[in-house]
């Protein structure tokens, strides 16, 4: 043992994220384990893709067990898209982005104006459809700044303009928006447990809301951002009309901000707000796999100062130091000093741009040199 770290490893715990671009969660795992397989051929490796409520959750979800099911729902732009949500008995992990992320846009082309979670909607109806009880709304990966309310017009609500027309997708046309009615609303979800999984704790509008911070992620431009934030802010305030004082105080809730606001939107409806990942472990059961694991192996694709605000590594690390179990990270590239690293809980960190600095020449090549770099964390921590 070069690190000596690790005196005695009976199982590995791989748990990381997808590397955005090149591997799911999934493949990330199968290529630690190979690599780690390379130098100790004989280790138990236990693998559990994890994800924080953005886009992959439903894959996570599968992958630690849950059935997935396909339904056809509105996509952000109009056209029909096939998304996909998770069920495990009367427990179903819906993820925003499958109905409504950018990946569904045309490649190069943005909406930020007029992109709609309609779908999002459509697909927590399908869960509901499906006998769920027990929701968990993962949020993240959005092409949309609607507040929610494609997704809440989907489930029942009506938006209406002056002329008592429903007001246009997106969420530029909420500037329109004379009247708003929740009261049609699937009652479905009186009783249903409905929680929201977010890695972002921003409220609906304003400097930090989702229009200023995430917005130009979307392709808004400057002007953009004002016109949506005024939108989002009209509507909320529509809202505190057909509702009371709650839509005001939601609007300024940790989480309202939530992949364009659905979030918000979600918590009009009953939603409970909680960390992403920390939700997401408990689901996945990474309790017992930790328990029964010595070494724990985490990762996305780049670890930087935003992964230590609530993505899917640090919220494995913090379980895992709380259970006295040793940490360490794969990652395509690493932007945080060892000292930052360890004061989240990871011993050390394995950059793929340590083998190949070129992103243009690492990112195609992720799965080969994810093998290297864990043959290298065996040899560290575990030969």
């Amino acid at each position: 043992m070069t690190d000596g770290a690790v005196t005695e490893v009976a199982r590995v715990l791989v748990a990381a994220d997808k590397f955005k671009g090149s591997l799911t969660a999934v493949q990330v795992a199968e290529r630690v384990t190979a690599g780690l397989r390379r130098v100790v051929p004989e280790l138990e490796v236990e693998t559990l893709p994890v994800a924080d409520g953005g886009d992959g959750t439903v894959a996570a979800a599968v992958a630690a067990g849950f059935e997935r099911r396909e339904v056809t729902v509105t996509g952000p732009v109009g056209e029909p898209v096939t998304a996909a949500f998770a069920l495990r008995g009367t427990t179903a992990v819906v993820e925003m982005a499958e109905a409504s992320g950018l990946q569904l846009l045309p490649p190069g082309e943005f909406a930020p104006l007029t992109a709609t979670t309609y779908g999002s909607g459509e697909l927590l109806r399908a869960a509901l459809d499906a006998g769920a009880t027990t929701i968990v709304f993962g949020v993240g990966g959005s092409a949309t700044t609607d507040g929610g309310a494609g997704m809440l017009a989907a489930l029942g609500a009506r938006f209406l303009d002056a002329a008592g027309e429903p007001v246009g997708p997106g969420g530029a046309a909420l500037a329109e928006l004379a009247s708003a009615d929740l009261s049609g609303v699937d009652p479905r979800f009186a009783d249903v447990d409905l929680v929201l999984a977010s890695d972002v704790d921003n409220p609906l509008t304003g400097p930090k809301g989702c229009a200023a911070v995430y917005g130009p992620q979307k392709g808004a431009s400057p002007e953009d951002v004002e016109i949506l934030d005024a939108a989002l802010g009209h509507y909320a305030r529509i809202l505190e009309e057909s509702i009371g004082p709650k839509a005001a105080e939601l609007a300024a809730s940790p989480g309202a901000g939530g992949a364009g606001g659905i979030g918000y939107g979600a918590l009009l409806i009953g939603a409970s707000f909680r960390p992403g990942i920390e939700l997401m472990l408990e689901v996945l059961g990474f309790a017992p796999a930790l328990e029964r694991a010595t070494l724990v192996i985490t990762g996305e694709g780049s670890l930087d100062e935003q992964t230590l605000h609530g993505k899917a590594p640090a919220g494995v690390a913090a379980a895992a130091r709380a259970a006295g179990k040793e940490v360490v990270a794969v990652c395509g590239r690493l932007a945080l000093p060892p000292e930052t690293l360890g004061a989240a809980g990871i011993r050390r960190a394995y950059p793929l741009s340590d083998l190949e600095p070129d992103p243009a020449k690492s990112i195609p090549n992720a799965g080969p040199l994810l093998e290297q770099v864990s043959a290298n964390i065996a040899r560290d921590f575990l030969s």
